[in-house]
């Protein structure tokens, strides 16, 4: 059996058009991501031993929310908590037809679901980690039972989550490749996707397509 997984990052109705939080192009993703699931199920987990997806699952009054803040918009950053704290629309509030992953995504095939930021005081970005970059998410521990060694990772955004997931994902020593046409950028600021793209080849996280999963 392979020592891989793969792991779908918040694949949610506010992340995708007509969301509150919407990533342009986000939609794009779910039929290839689907095709992926469907072609590891019938081979018997050929491609991925483990198949986890993560969601944002915040509270109604969650830090991340700019309305939370008097006087700030969201995109700002503030410090809260001791921590840099990006502001953001309201988004993926626990419970809400918003934080649901998309009715197109074929989430059945998912062996765990991973539900993050649900502290009322703590962000999350990363599959494995809140922001405080000490409190686990349990992702890291339930890889490690499996004997997974490789992690491929996809989902939105690229330059957000999907980016704070392989890096901590390569800090605790897993093989990371991020599979880049499935996954779409915020790019806000401008530049920033690329930039990060950048700063995770210099770590050796591998970005990669998904024609090089079938290669």
């Amino acid at each position: 059996m392979q020592k891989t997984a793969f792991i779908i990052v918040d694949v949610q109705n506010d992340f995708c058009p007509g969301g509150s939080m919407a990533v342009q192009g986000g939609n794009e993703i779910i039929g290839p991501i689907n095709s992926l699931l469907k072609d590891n199920s019938e081979s018997g987990g050929e491609l991925f031993r483990k198949v986890i997806a993560t969601a944002d699952w915040h509270p109604r009054h969650h830090v991340s929310f700019a309305s939370e803040h008097e006087g700030r918009q969201p995109f700002e950053v503030i410090e809260s908590n001791g921590l840099s704290q990006n502001l953001w629309p309201s988004h993926c509030v626990a419970g809400s037809g918003g934080a649901e992953f998309h009715p197109d995504l074929q989430i059945d095939f998912a062996d765990l679901i991973i539900r993050k930021g649900m502290q009322m005081s703590l962000d999350s970005y990363s599959a494995f980690f809140e922001n405080d970059g000490t409190t686990p998410t349990g992702l890291a521990g339930y890889l490690h039972e499996f004997g997974v060694e490789e992690i491929y990772l996809c989902g939105l955004a690229f330059d957000w989550c999907v980016y704070y997931s392989a890096l901590d994902a390569h800090r605790l020593g897993f093989h990371v490749f991020v599979i880049e046409d499935l996954t779409r950028p915020v790019d806000i600021p401008p530049g920033i996707a690329a930039e990060r793209k950048e700063a995770m080849i210099q770590k050796g996280i591998v970005i990669c397509d998904l024609r090089s999963l079938y290669d």
